[in-house]
């Protein structure tokens, strides 16, 4: 119920207009809606709309101090200007040239790479060389020094994943210039990380205390393959090994405490026999995908977008997506649970259940 309009009261508006207030009860609607109702919208990046934008900015665009990085976010139409994929995620298209060098830097934001095609670039890591391959998934920890250089004869592109957005509204960022060049140009074939911290089951004693990210810098794509192949393997034995039929999925972890590789950021790996269909899920908090390999299609708040290798697309909190696999399909996810769940602000929806 809203009050009798006198002049009195229009009165009383005006001096809260004045003194920079605004009373609740002529935004309870906005401020507490029945559901999430996002500003981001669902949307789908096409790959093959991506690469040859990325291909044309290498013609034109140096990599140097200053611009620092080739990099082009993904601005959510729903969130214009900002070039944010969801209120919390950002999402870029990176692309680096034969024999550049990337300059090293640091920021108090979390970042990650994933690469759906190529190799030859090596990200260094608060000094650690780390191989960039199809598949893998590579880490940059709040605070690390990192740079990239590519010692292939081909270009490389892949996605960034930051947690930029949340980092900006909270009014928590640092940045700091490191390194004209990376600091170590060795091209090892694993880095210092994983030749310390991946074996399964086993912790080096010299790093039992816990870290907020994980130590590791590259998780390898033969391991996550492995690990989907097995769970589909051990569903036609019947075993319980997948999500659901014809599903299987990853979580990728910090092996020092079992939670997520980032405190801010998710990521995960979907892979779905050719003709499974998932349920249709709600969750708070965003995602975003990339495909990896295959075609199917994603349902995106009721509205069906079919799907090709290096797809990205956005799901907005609570708005109910769907997988639909025509060939085998994988999948790269990422989003902000950590997050949602630390505050206690997690829901899910399952088929409306």
């Amino acid at each position: 119920m809203q009050p009798e309009d006198t002049p009195e009261l229009r009165a009383l508006y005006k001096g809260f207009e004045d003194n920079h207030m605004n009373p609740l009860w002529t935004q309870t609607g906005n401020l507490m809606p029945g559901h999430p109702k996002p500003k981001a919208q669902p949307h789908v990046w096409k790959w093959a709309d991506l690469l040859p934008m990325a291909e044309q900015s290498g013609d034109l665009v140096p990599v140097g101090r200053g611009g620092e990085r080739r990099a082009i976010g993904l601005a959510n139409p729903g969130l214009a200007p900002h070039a944010y994929c969801t209120p919390t995620l950002w999402c870029a298209i990176q692309y680096l040239l034969p024999g550049e060098n990337a300059p090293e830097h640091r920021h108090s934001q979390n970042a990650f790479r994933f690469v759906v095609e190529g190799e030859g670039v090596w990200t260094v890591v608060n000094g650690d060389p780390v191989r960039m391959s199809r598949g893998d998934l590579l880490l940059t920890p709040g605070w690390a020094f990192h740079g990239h250089h590519n010692v292939a004869t081909e270009p490389m592109a892949w996605i960034d994943g930051l947690d930029i957005p949340f980092s900006q509204q909270m009014d928590v960022g640092f940045f700091e210039f490191g390194a004209e060049r990376v600091t170590d140009n060795a091209t090892p074939n694993y880095s210092r990380g994983e030749r310390l911290w991946c074996h399964p089951g086993l912790r080096p004693l010299s790093g039992l205390q816990d870290t907020v990210s994980s130590p590791i810098g590259a998780y390898r794509w033969e391991h996550t393959d492995r690990a989907l192949t097995e769970q589909l393997l051990l569903e036609d034995e019947g075993q319980p090994a997948t999500v659901g039929l014809g599903h299987a999925a990853v979580r990728y972890t910090n092996p020092t405490t079992g939670g997520d590789v980032m405190p801010t950021i998710r990521c995960e790996f979907h892979r779905l026999r050719a003709g499974t269909e998932t349920p249709l899920w709600q969750e708070v908090g965003s995602s975003v995908f990339q495909v990896f390999e295959g075609s199917g299609a994603v349902v995106l708040g009721g509205e069906t977008r079919k799907l090709e290798k290096g797809d990205i697309f956005v799901v907005p909190s609570w708005v109910g997506w769907s997988l639909q696999a025509e060939t085998p399909f994988d999948l790269f996810r990422f989003s902000d649970a950590p997050i949602i769940e630390r505050l206690n602000f997690m829901r899910t929806m399952v088929d409306g259940q």
